[in-house]
């Protein structure tokens, strides 16, 4: 089959039956029989066969440019829209205390829009959190709770609520035992409790190991009395809920436990919180576990963990893997995925929506050309790193017309016989934001 596909069809019926057999050829090989382009009924009844069949079909299938600029952000999914949270953009003042930004993603339209803030009045930015980075946000019912992170002046240990219907901030009323301010920890939400595991302790200047959780209906702050052996102090980890376990992976320690020497540690043994009986436990895994690593991004689809990229700081390598842990066989995997992915980067952002999940923003090693300044939380060993303003989808198992739309803008087919609303669907897998500026270039 010619790789130009030039087409003689004019029905768009025709057209996408024509590329769904030269879509089963193209992923799945020879060993699945083509179908004859009949009644779409036929085709479909193919489709959902190949689905039963494959074995690994996750897909790139989505890269646009101009998105928000941002690293160490934080990030949300509820309902179809993402809500991104501060972070920073190499080369802002984060001295200045100012409201945090908001960017939402509406993941059918693939746009961007800043969210404006609409009173500056003082009254109001006293429930309103100020612009920050190592924070964490988890999502609860229509609202989003943010707690932690910092800027250059101090970290935070105060609860904010973001209400996503009328875009308003509040500062809950809260009791109990308080954490201490820190950022780089982790979050996640386990029933109605909004669990917060280690982090950098900004006051003692030491890494943690305390779980803490917040009761989110009577807004009540407890510290967590746990039993078994507990995951190393730590920051930048990563910590996600599979049904009543908080899994614990990555992160940076030291070999001086909790204080900060700069003999840093990046293990990669997986750890859990049975918040049921409040024990830690140290599962025997299988297969190859990812390296050691701090800054990654990790995401729970199907009951199973998912880790990807991060960085190394004994190595001074980032990563663009993507390996997959299965509770129930205790087995680490790498997964193949088709497509052109993102790069190698550290302190990105990953939310899942329905069967898609939305990779945007952190830093990775700077190409040359590029005019960088210091980012704010630059340390010793860090090499010279370009923030990204990009988005990535990946589709854990594309559709027929997700495939026959990538072959449509692959091989730029004609698409005025194709329906309008296809059409508009491909016309935002391909049209980049504007909400970030491109970086400046030397010469």
């Amino acid at each position: 089959m010619s790789s130009t596909l030039k087409f003689s069809l004019t029905s768009s019926l025709e057209v996408f039956q024509y590329l769904y057999d030269y879509c089963v050829q193209l992923y799945k090989g020879q060993n699945v029989q083509v179908p004859k382009r009949t009644h779409s009924l036929v085709c479909d009844r193919q489709a959902s066969n190949i689905q039963k069949k494959s074995t690994s079909g996750m897909r790139w299938t989505v890269h646009l440019e101009g998105g928000p600029r941002r690293v160490n952000h934080a990030a949300v999914a509820i309902g179809e829209n993402i809500y991104s949270f501060g972070g920073y953009c190499t080369g802002e003042d984060y001295q200045i205390v100012r409201p945090i930004d908001i960017h939402m993603l509406n993941t059918v339209s693939l746009r961007w829009f800043l969210l404006p803030f609409d009173d500056p009045s003082e009254q109001s930015f006293e429930n309103v959190p100020f612009q920050r980075y190592g924070h964490t946000v988890v999502g609860f019912g229509e609202l989003v709770y943010l707690w932690g992170g910092r800027n250059d002046n101090g970290a935070c240990n105060v609860l904010y609520c973001f209400d996503t219907n009328t875009h308003k901030w509040s500062q809950p009323a809260v009791v109990g035992v308080i954490p201490a301010a820190r950022d780089g920890h982790s979050s996640c939400i386990i029933q109605h409790y909004m669990y917060i595991f280690g982090g950098y302790e900004e006051v003692a200047d030491i890494f943690s190991q305390d779980v803490f959780r917040l009761n989110l209906y009577t807004m009540t702050w407890q510290y967590i009395v746990t039993k078994g052996t507990p995951a190393r102090w730590r920051d930048f980890h990563s910590s996600s809920a599979i049904g009543s376990k908080m899994y614990i992976f990555g992160g940076r320690g030291d070999r001086q436990g909790q204080f900060h020497s700069r003999d840093e540690v990046y293990c990669n043994r997986l750890v859990y919180l049975d918040t049921l009986t409040m024990t830690w436990v140290h599962p025997e895994t299988k297969g190859p576990a990812p390296i050691g690593r701090r800054s990654h991004s990790a995401f729970v689809f199907q009951n199973q963990l998912y880790i990807f990229g991060g960085y190394n700081g004994l190595t001074d390598r980032h990563f663009g893997d993507l390996y997959k842990y299965n509770p129930e066989t205790n087995r680490w995997s790498v997964v193949e995925v088709k497509g052109r992915g993102p790069c190698a980067r550290r302190r990105q952002c990953c939310c899942v929506v329905g069967g898609n999940i939305f990779l945007f923003g952190g830093t990775s090693p700077s190409p040359g050309g590029i005019v960088l300044p210091t980012p704010p939380d630059a340390e010793i060993g860090d090499s010279a790193l370009m923030d990204h303003s990009d988005l990535y989808v990946l589709d854990t198992f594309p559709s027929l017309k997700t495939l026959c739309m990538l072959l449509v803008i692959e091989h730029q087919l004609d698409q005025n016989c194709l329906p309008k609303v296809v059409r508009w669907e491909i016309e935002a897998m391909t049209t980049n934001n504007s909400i970030s500026r491109p970086l400046p270039t030397m010469g």
